[in-house]
């Protein structure tokens, strides 16, 4: 075979594998999929939150806690600001938004906060606020306790590990222990845009405590929002790029097994997890090519969608809020409280809304 002919197979062959890879591409950033609008009742911005709420929880008391000013590779930030965290108390009618002032050996001007998670100290009443921060594009976890009266976080910990290299969420299961979801392989930022282009599953999750750090799970194409069940039996991972949440049964603290995943259509980012009803609701990505694209003119939409009876045979997934992005843009999470619906987004505004 000459020259000529091995060349045009080459090239013949790598035009191939490259529109398959790009095909792929298409499906996991789900390209092609158009919102419908699906509004709620009595829907309004939350005043004060210009730059992201990328993360929501709130304690049993309806106080949220939200982790803002999120500065990331491949998303838009309109602000030099450090990220803060914010609380707000839903059970005020005025739905006052308070930034909670740091104490401690803490640098303030580096923070820039992604995923959190609170745990209440069944001992003592401590409420210890875990955040994945990002200082100078690394990853970290800081263990803060809040100071109530003060509206004050107290900086206690910075935890950092050869094994959290890229977190995205983490859920907390002790005063010093959680779970977190690494959501890149790699920390090179070339070597990242390659991971999903390869449909890598090469993500995980690792289990931390001053005695013991270690994978628990992995196999992820990129695995973004983590929490737990209300009886603290299984763990619920989003395998964004999969579109599916991942449902894991706690053995032991280390030892992970895998129930089901979940079709959910959508890339959803933060899992919050009621606390009576057990229900998922998920912060999701409509569309994952304009969400890395972020055109104002054809901007990013916004997904709430709930997960009723995870752990039965068939469970019920909802989709409850719509919107285009022309009222709020990549919503990365969804609480709720009493009937009302807190989404926040990775880097614009944050909505409340009835849910009747």
């Amino acid at each position: 075979m000459g020259k000529l002919a091995v060349l045009s197979l080459a090239v013949i062959a790598l035009a191939v594998l490259i529109g398959e890879r790009l095909s792929a591409l298409r499906h996991l950033t789900l390209s092609y999929r158009e919102l419908t609008q699906n509004y709620l009742p009595n829907c309004h911005l939350i005043d004060g939150i210009d730059f992201g709420a990328e993360d929501i929880t709130i304690l049993g008391d309806g106080l949220a806690f939200l982790s803002t000013g999120l500065k990331y590779p491949g998303t838009p930030s309109y602000s030099d600001d450090p990220g803060k965290i914010y609380t707000l108390n839903l059970l005020d009618s005025e739905l006052k938004l308070e930034a909670l002032s740091i104490k401690g050996q803490f640098d303030k001007d580096s923070f820039n906060p992604h995923g959190i998670s609170v745990y209440t100290d069944d001992k003592d009443g401590a409420i210890y606020v875990f955040v994945v921060n990002h200082p100078q594009g690394k990853s970290q976890v800081e263990i803060f306790r809040f100071v109530e009266k003060e509206n004050a976080l107290q900086h206690i910990k910075t935890i950092k590990h050869e094994l959290l290299h890229n977190v995205n969420d983490i859920v907390a299961v002790g005063a010093e222990r959680f779970y977190a979801t690494n959501d890149h392989y790699f920390t090179n930022e070339i070597l990242k845009f390659v991971e999903p282009l390869l449909s890598l599953p090469w993500c995980d999750v690792v289990y931390y405590s001053p005695e013991t750090v270690q994978v628990v799970a992995g196999g992820f194409l990129s695995a973004n929002g983590i929490n737990i069940s209300p009886n603290k039996r299984h763990l619920y991972v989003s395998n964004i790029l999969k579109h599916t949440i991942v449902v894991l049964e706690i053995k032991k603290i280390t030892v992970l097994s895998h129930v089901k995943e979940v079709d959910v259509n959508s890339l959803c980012d933060n899992i919050e997890v009621d606390r009576e009803s057990g229900d998922l609701w998920l912060g999701c990505h409509p569309n994952g090519l304009k969400f890395a694209f972020h055109d104002p003119n054809d901007p990013p939409g916004s997904e709430v969608i709930r997960i009723e009876n995870i752990l039965s045979e068939k469970p019920q997934v909802t989709q409850v809020y719509a919107d285009d992005g022309s009222v709020i843009m990549a919503s990365s999470v969804a609480t709720t409280y009493r009937g009302k619906l807190l989404i926040g987004t990775v880097y614009q505004k944050a909505l409340i809304c009835d849910l009747k």
